[in-house]
């Protein structure tokens, strides 16, 4: 499908967000992840491993619309030296049901439910490339980053419609989002207030517009983009510094880095 081709939504329902619970469920997260994603099956997380992951304290969110799961959210008990934390491991939304408002529901849900079960932090990982994630992440539910992890999953595939499933060639870098479930900010935003870093960044790292098209129009160009990145994120992490905010500008969009927050 091109960009410019209209998807056809599906009528606006009520979405109802629960606990996913038999196997049924857990066979429909694997075909949302095939459909969000279209990964090959050997890097989908399978119904046995979503159903051993609830036994051992973890659980999965779906959204579900007129009874059907149009999204999902899979969250897992960690640990942080001595303090219990969740680590949300992935998140699907069905390609009809995007830019719905359904990812940030399932977040908001995952969050909520942490808090009942006494947890202040979740942690997970994102493309550091792409800005759509960044703006969610960062601006939307106020997480910040402080670690880069370099070729976390080993060589990366392609998630562009038109190319999904395919190696990219690329090392898949990731950055760690920490939520920090009680700060202020994340508060404020759950309440749906738009809350602002406090004070002025210090420093950035720009990223390319379109990273999916540089990768399809100039893998090598994409290659030297990753690799700037991923030295100026090291670089300025090691002074100390945090990214907490997120510029979408429509030629260079930005993290910005602050002093510890």
């Amino acid at each position: 499908m091109s960009v410019s081709e209209k998807v056809e939504r599906p009528p606006a329902g009520e979405i109802v967000v629960r606990e996913c619970v038999g196997a049924d469920e857990f066979d429909a997260c694997v075909r949302l992840q095939r459909e969000a994603f279209g990964l090959p099956d050997l890097e989908i997380s399978p119904r046995r491993h979503l159903i051993v992951l609830r036994a051992a304290g973890g659980w999965t969110l779906g959204a579900f619309a007129g009874g059907q799961m149009v999204g999902f959210v899979h969250h897992l008990a960690a640990v942080r030296g001595e303090e219990i934390i969740g680590y949300s491991h992935v998140m699907a939304v069905a390609a009809r049901y995007q830019n719905r408002g359904i990812g940030a529901r399932l977040k908001w849900a995952q969050r909520a439910r942490a808090l009942v079960e006494g947890r202040s932090f979740i942690k997970w990982t994102f493309e550091p490339m792409r800005a759509r994630n960044a703006h969610f992440n960062i601006n939307r539910l106020g997480v910040t980053v402080g670690d880069y992890a370099v070729n976390f999953y080993g060589t990366d595939y392609n998630t562009d419609p038109t190319t999904a499933g395919k190696p990219a060639g690329l090392d898949s870098d990731r950055l760690f989002a920490g939520w920090r479930l009680r700060s202020r900010r994340v508060e404020a935003l759950a309440r749906g207030e738009r809350q602002e870093v406090v004070g002025a960044p210090v420093a950035a790292v720009e990223i390319p517009s379109d990273w999916s098209a540089l990768v399809c129009d100039d893998p090598q160009a994409a290659q030297r983009e990753l690799l700037r990145v991923r030295r100026e994120f090291q670089k300025l992490l090691t002074e100390g510094l945090v990214c907490a905010g997120f510029e979408r500008g429509l030629t260079r969009p930005r993290y910005l880095f602050y002093h510890d927050r």
